[in-house]
Protein backbone atom coordinates (compact mmCIF):
# COMPACT_ATOMS: atom_id res chain seq x y z
CA UNK A 1 0.00 0.00 0.00
CA UNK A 2 1.13 3.61 -1.38
CA UNK A 3 1.15 6.28 1.70
CA UNK A 4 2.58 9.53 1.47
CA UNK A 5 3.96 11.06 5.04
CA UNK A 6 3.51 14.85 5.25
CA UNK A 7 4.52 17.73 6.97
CA UNK A 8 3.95 21.57 6.07
CA UNK A 9 5.76 25.17 7.75
CA UNK A 10 3.62 28.28 7.58
CA UNK A 11 3.63 31.92 7.78
CA UNK A 12 1.96 31.92 11.64
CA UNK A 13 -1.11 29.34 13.17
CA UNK A 14 -4.44 30.53 11.61
CA UNK A 15 -5.43 30.17 7.18
CA UNK A 16 -8.23 31.68 8.18
CA UNK A 17 -6.18 34.83 9.14
CA UNK A 18 -4.54 35.40 6.29
CA UNK A 19 -1.66 33.05 7.13
CA UNK A 20 -0.04 31.13 4.22
CA UNK A 21 1.98 28.19 3.69
CA UNK A 22 5.49 28.38 2.67
CA UNK A 23 7.02 25.03 2.32
CA UNK A 24 5.59 21.27 2.08
CA UNK A 25 7.85 18.26 2.42
CA UNK A 26 5.91 14.76 1.55
CA UNK A 27 8.32 11.18 1.57
CA UNK A 28 6.69 8.15 0.01
CA UNK A 29 6.30 4.60 1.64
CA UNK A 30 5.11 1.61 0.27
CA UNK A 31 4.43 -1.11 2.01
CA UNK A 32 5.22 0.34 5.45
CA UNK A 33 8.71 1.20 3.87
CA UNK A 34 10.25 4.25 2.42
CA UNK A 35 10.99 3.98 -1.25
CA UNK A 36 12.91 7.18 -1.29
CA UNK A 37 10.82 9.25 -2.95
CA UNK A 38 10.52 12.87 -1.69
CA UNK A 39 8.34 15.96 -2.94
CA UNK A 40 9.81 19.32 -1.21
CA UNK A 41 9.00 22.77 -2.46
CA UNK A 42 9.30 26.10 -0.87
CA UNK A 43 6.52 29.02 -1.53
CA UNK A 44 6.51 32.76 -1.49
CA UNK A 45 4.00 33.45 0.67
CA UNK A 46 2.96 36.70 -0.91
CA UNK A 47 3.28 38.16 2.80
CA UNK A 48 6.07 39.41 5.24
CA UNK A 49 7.17 36.34 7.54
CA UNK A 50 6.08 36.56 11.32
CA UNK A 51 9.15 36.70 14.11
CA UNK A 52 7.66 34.00 15.49
CA UNK A 53 7.20 31.30 12.86
CA UNK A 54 10.85 32.32 11.52
CA UNK A 55 11.86 31.54 15.07
CA UNK A 56 10.39 28.21 14.46
CA UNK A 57 11.72 27.14 11.07
CA UNK A 58 14.16 30.28 9.94
CA UNK A 59 12.63 30.88 6.61
CA UNK A 60 12.56 34.45 6.24
CA UNK A 61 10.91 36.76 3.59
CA UNK A 62 14.23 37.57 1.68
CA UNK A 63 14.63 33.61 1.24
CA UNK A 64 11.14 33.07 0.36
CA UNK A 65 11.22 36.13 -2.52
CA UNK A 66 12.25 34.15 -5.23
CA UNK A 67 10.32 31.14 -4.80
CA UNK A 68 6.98 30.26 -6.74
CA UNK A 69 3.74 30.91 -5.82
CA UNK A 70 1.90 27.62 -4.85
CA UNK A 71 -0.41 27.70 -8.00
CA UNK A 72 2.46 27.35 -9.67
CA UNK A 73 3.44 23.95 -8.52
CA UNK A 74 0.30 22.80 -7.08
CA UNK A 75 -0.35 20.30 -10.00
CA UNK A 76 3.21 18.97 -9.09
CA UNK A 77 2.09 18.28 -5.50
CA UNK A 78 -1.27 16.73 -6.31
CA UNK A 79 0.17 14.70 -8.89
CA UNK A 80 2.91 13.01 -6.20
CA UNK A 81 0.28 12.58 -3.15
CA UNK A 82 -2.48 11.06 -5.58
CA UNK A 83 -4.64 9.35 -4.02
CA UNK A 84 -2.70 7.83 -1.20
CA UNK A 85 -3.65 8.04 2.36
CA UNK A 86 -1.73 11.13 3.83
CA UNK A 87 0.08 10.68 7.15
CA UNK A 88 0.77 13.57 9.16
CA UNK A 89 1.56 14.80 12.72
CA UNK A 90 -1.47 16.85 13.88
CA UNK A 91 -2.93 16.31 10.59
CA UNK A 92 -6.29 19.33 11.23
CA UNK A 93 -3.06 22.44 11.15
CA UNK A 94 -1.76 21.14 7.85
CA UNK A 95 -4.86 19.79 5.88
CA UNK A 96 -5.91 23.59 7.26
CA UNK A 97 -3.27 25.14 5.52
CA UNK A 98 -2.92 22.94 2.39
CA UNK A 99 -6.99 23.44 1.45
CA UNK A 100 -6.97 26.91 2.26
CA UNK A 101 -4.04 27.18 -0.19
CA UNK A 102 -6.28 25.42 -2.87
CA UNK A 103 -9.39 27.08 -2.00
CA UNK A 104 -7.46 30.41 -3.18
CA UNK A 105 -7.08 28.79 -6.11
CA UNK A 106 -10.72 27.43 -7.05
CA UNK A 107 -9.11 23.36 -6.42
CA UNK A 108 -11.14 20.84 -4.52
CA UNK A 109 -10.31 19.84 -0.93
CA UNK A 110 -8.46 17.22 0.05
CA UNK A 111 -11.09 15.32 1.91
CA UNK A 112 -10.07 14.58 5.68
CA UNK A 113 -11.24 10.62 5.18
CA UNK A 114 -7.47 10.42 3.47
CA UNK A 115 -5.73 11.45 6.57
CA UNK A 116 -3.73 9.14 9.52
CA UNK A 117 -3.18 12.13 11.87
CA UNK A 118 0.34 10.36 14.04
CA UNK A 119 -0.62 12.91 16.66
CA UNK A 120 -3.97 11.12 17.57
CA UNK A 121 -2.53 7.31 17.35
CA UNK A 122 0.50 7.89 19.86
CA UNK A 123 -1.67 10.08 22.29
CA UNK A 124 -3.89 6.97 21.98
CA UNK A 125 -0.79 4.36 22.34
CA UNK A 126 1.08 6.90 25.31
CA UNK A 127 -1.39 8.29 27.18
CA UNK A 128 -0.81 11.03 29.78
CA UNK A 129 2.58 11.94 28.24
CA UNK A 130 4.16 14.86 25.81
CA UNK A 131 3.96 12.71 22.19
CA UNK A 132 5.78 16.17 20.05
CA UNK A 133 7.45 14.77 17.00
CA UNK A 134 11.20 15.60 19.08
CA UNK A 135 9.60 13.07 22.18
CA UNK A 136 8.51 10.15 19.81
CA UNK A 137 11.97 10.42 18.18
CA UNK A 138 13.70 9.99 21.82
CA UNK A 139 11.02 7.20 22.48
CA UNK A 140 11.98 4.98 19.47
CA UNK A 141 15.84 5.91 19.14
CA UNK A 142 15.51 7.42 16.34
CA UNK A 143 18.43 10.11 15.55
CA UNK A 144 17.45 13.66 15.06
CA UNK A 145 20.05 15.44 16.32
CA UNK A 146 20.09 17.44 13.07
CA UNK A 147 16.90 18.77 13.53
CA UNK A 148 17.93 22.29 14.88
CA UNK A 149 15.33 23.75 13.04
CA UNK A 150 11.88 22.60 11.63
CA UNK A 151 12.21 21.86 8.34
CA UNK A 152 8.92 20.42 6.03
CA UNK A 153 11.48 17.39 4.27
CA UNK A 154 13.08 16.62 7.33
CA UNK A 155 9.99 16.42 9.58
CA UNK A 156 8.73 14.45 6.95
CA UNK A 157 11.11 11.84 7.31
CA UNK A 158 11.70 12.13 10.48
CA UNK A 159 7.92 11.21 10.85
CA UNK A 160 7.65 8.49 8.47
CA UNK A 161 10.34 6.60 10.88
CA UNK A 162 8.00 7.03 13.92
CA UNK A 163 5.33 6.44 12.13
CA UNK A 164 6.50 3.28 11.02
CA UNK A 165 7.02 2.13 14.65
CA UNK A 166 4.18 3.77 16.11
CA UNK A 167 2.61 1.34 14.66
CA UNK A 168 4.48 -1.65 15.07
CA UNK A 169 5.50 -1.86 11.32
CA UNK A 170 8.93 -2.16 11.86
CA UNK A 171 8.70 -5.45 14.57
CA UNK A 172 6.84 -7.20 12.29
CA UNK A 173 9.31 -6.55 9.35
CA UNK A 174 12.09 -8.26 11.83
CA UNK A 175 10.39 -11.09 12.92
CA UNK A 176 9.68 -11.70 8.95
CA UNK A 177 13.35 -11.17 8.53
CA UNK A 178 13.99 -13.40 11.27
CA UNK A 179 12.35 -15.88 9.83
CA UNK A 180 13.45 -15.76 6.45
CA UNK A 181 16.66 -16.07 7.68
CA UNK A 182 15.95 -19.40 9.46
CA UNK A 183 14.58 -20.91 6.62
CA UNK A 184 17.40 -20.10 4.60
CA UNK A 185 19.73 -21.54 6.87
CA UNK A 186 17.44 -24.15 7.03
CA UNK A 187 17.95 -25.05 3.43
CA UNK A 188 21.72 -25.11 4.25
CA UNK A 189 21.94 -27.51 6.39
CA UNK A 190 23.72 -25.10 9.02
CA UNK A 191 21.08 -25.45 11.63
CA UNK A 192 18.20 -27.90 12.88
CA UNK A 193 15.00 -26.97 11.26
CA UNK A 194 12.62 -25.43 14.14
CA UNK A 195 9.45 -28.25 15.37
CA UNK A 196 5.97 -27.66 16.71
CA UNK A 197 5.72 -27.03 19.90
CA UNK A 198 2.06 -29.23 19.09
CA UNK A 199 2.44 -31.61 16.64
CA UNK A 200 -0.40 -31.60 13.77
CA UNK A 201 -2.44 -34.58 14.18
CA UNK A 202 -1.93 -36.93 11.43
CA UNK A 203 -3.54 -37.03 8.11
CA UNK A 204 -3.41 -41.02 7.48
CA UNK A 205 -5.46 -43.32 9.01
CA UNK A 206 -4.70 -46.93 10.37
CA UNK A 207 -6.61 -47.85 7.58
CA UNK A 208 -4.96 -45.98 4.74
CA UNK A 209 -1.80 -47.59 6.09
CA UNK A 210 -3.29 -51.08 5.80
CA UNK A 211 -4.86 -50.38 2.26
CA UNK A 212 -1.13 -49.06 1.45
CA UNK A 213 0.44 -52.40 2.61
CA UNK A 214 -1.75 -54.71 0.51
CA UNK A 215 -0.97 -52.49 -2.22
CA UNK A 216 2.63 -53.10 -2.09
CA UNK A 217 2.47 -56.73 -1.17
CA UNK A 218 1.13 -57.43 -4.94
CA UNK A 219 4.40 -55.19 -6.36
CA UNK A 220 6.26 -58.18 -5.96
CA UNK A 221 9.22 -59.74 -3.66
CA UNK A 222 10.92 -56.17 -2.80
CA UNK A 223 9.34 -53.43 -3.17
CA UNK A 224 10.82 -50.36 -2.38
CA UNK A 225 8.07 -49.16 -0.49
CA UNK A 226 8.90 -51.39 2.38
CA UNK A 227 12.54 -49.39 2.81
CA UNK A 228 9.88 -46.35 3.94
CA UNK A 229 7.53 -48.53 6.29
CA UNK A 230 9.86 -48.22 9.03
CA UNK A 231 9.32 -44.39 8.90
CA UNK A 232 6.21 -43.86 8.33
CA UNK A 233 4.33 -42.69 11.64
Amino acid sequence: MREIVLDTETTGLDPLRGDRLVEVGCVEIFNRMPTGQTFHRYFNPEREMAAEAFAVHGLSTEFLADKPFFHEVVDDFLAFIGDAPLVIHNASFDIGFINAELDRIKRAPIPRDRLVDTLLLARRKHPGVSNRLDDLCSRYAIDNSHRTKHGALLDAELLAEVYIDLIGARQSQLILAAETVEIRVNLLGEMPRRVREMPLSPRLTEADREAHRAFVATLGDKPIWNDFFATVP
